[in-house]
């Protein structure tokens, strides 16, 4: 192998564990959410989902801009 196709392969591998390392993260973040706001995972839906990330990112936003 190459030094260049060594390269690629750690680059792909780092892209990789990166992107597995942000779904950790987005699934934690969703988990804790709904842990906090009692909210039922039966109810849980794509409809009502959205609204909800929406108000969550408001808020985030709004809070964000106030510091």
């Amino acid at each position: 192998m190459s030094n260049l196709e060594k390269q690629e392969a750690k680059l792909k591998d780092l892209n990789q564990k990166i992107k597995d390392e942000k779904n950790k993260i987005e699934q934690r973040i969703g988990k804790k959410i709904i842990s906090q706001a009692n909210l039922d995972y039966a109810n849980l839906f794509n409809d009502n989902i959205k609204p909800l990330s929406k108000k969550v990112s408001e808020f985030l936003k709004e809070k964000s801009v106030d510091h």
